[in-house]
């Protein structure tokens, strides 16, 4: 064989060998598998949209799909059920938030256990609720809507994302610390609550600030008072209901979890991967906007700040005098 065959030969050799290789890479990308979150509510609460801020960022992170798959229902319950039910290969996660520490507790019986059942990946953000009312409604104050609330007992109406959910059990702790008689219209989920509340088919809502903060800014809602113990940055000049109501303060979280058997290494990675967004200054921008901030934990560390919100929610429930079946 002379020496211009041999190396022709050894060309062509390389040649294929490349074209066997790139074919194997397009396999292997054409097999990466979509991951689902989870959301156990509507399109445009403040579940959907911290969903879809947190799975653009993997998404973008990891070169894999990363698609939000909203499941209403049942204050949540119909998407952790459907989590739990799940393979625990990393391909099916849940937007957990604070509703499903509330639930533990609101529901006399559910078919699996939060804290055993979902394995707490990362947390995401944290905000208060933004009390707010339609304009027409006359009170501008909260003080002027105890007093208005009090002198119509059973006239207001007020929204919720759903039965047992963070606007739900909002509102029945300020009545039961103010003396108010108020009625729950629920929805199922934020997103039609507001379009009602745009409407002026309710008057009322203790809404979590994501879903709610550019209506209030339009000015197509009133903002009356923030929940947390201090006032937010993203509402400077509207007070926080406890300046008015003595301890009275009100903040939901948002996280990620993976169903009970979920391998530690994917955990850990997902975690890694989602505080590392959490740093991220634009991302920090983008929480701010919504009046959240950045709930930054270690899996284990997770795991004991959700048994300890599980507890402390069960005290708030009680107190509220909030049940559902």
């Amino acid at each position: 064989m002379s020496r211009m065959k041999a190396l022709g030969i050894l060309v062509l050799c390389i040649g294929a060998l490349s074209i066997s290789s790139m074919g194997h890479a397009k396999a292997q990308d054409a097999t990466v598998r979509p991951v689902r979150i989870i959301v156990g509510f509507t399109p445009g609460g403040p579940t959907d949209i911290l969903a879809r801020l947190i799975g653009r960022w993997l998404q973008d992170r990891l070169g894999q799909p990363f698609i939000i798959e909203n499941r209403p229902g049942a204050g949540g319950n119909l998407a952790t059920q459907a989590v739990v039910n799940a393979e625990p290969d990393g391909s099916t996660l849940l937007l957990i938030a604070h509703n499903n520490a509330i639930n533990a507790t609101l529901y006399e019986k559910l078919p699996f256990n939060f804290l055993t059942d979902i394995v707490p990946v990362a947390g995401v953000a944290q905000q208060p609720n933004i009390i707010e009312v339609h304009p027409a409604v006359p009170a501008k104050t909260i003080a002027e809507l105890i007093a208005y609330a009090k002198a119509n007992p059973g006239k207001l109406n007020y929204a919720s994302a759903g039965n047992g959910t963070s606007p739900h059990l909002a509102a029945e702790l300020f009545k039961a610390m103010t003396g108010t008689d108020i009625v729950h219209v629920p929805y199922r989920g934020s997103g039609p609550a507001l379009s009602d509340m745009v409407a002026g088919q309710v008057q009322l809502m203790f809404d979590p600030m994501a879903s709610s903060v550019e209506l209030v800014r339009s000015g197509r809602l009133r903002a009356l008072a923030v929940t947390s113990a201090e006032r937010s940055a993203a509402l400077p000049d509207v007070p926080a209901a406890v300046e008015t109501v003595p301890g009275y303060v009100f903040v939901g979280w948002f996280g990620i979890g993976a169903p009970k058997g979920t391998p530690a290494p994917l955990v850990e990675k997902l975690n890694r991967e989602i505080n590392a967004g959490l740093a991220d200054a634009a991302m920090k921008r983008r929480l701010a906007e919504f009046g959240a901030t950045p709930h930054v934990f270690a899996p284990d560390q997770y795991a004991k700040f959700l048994a300890a919100e599980t507890e402390r929610f069960a005290h708030v429930v009680r107190i509220s005098g909030a049940k559902v079946e």
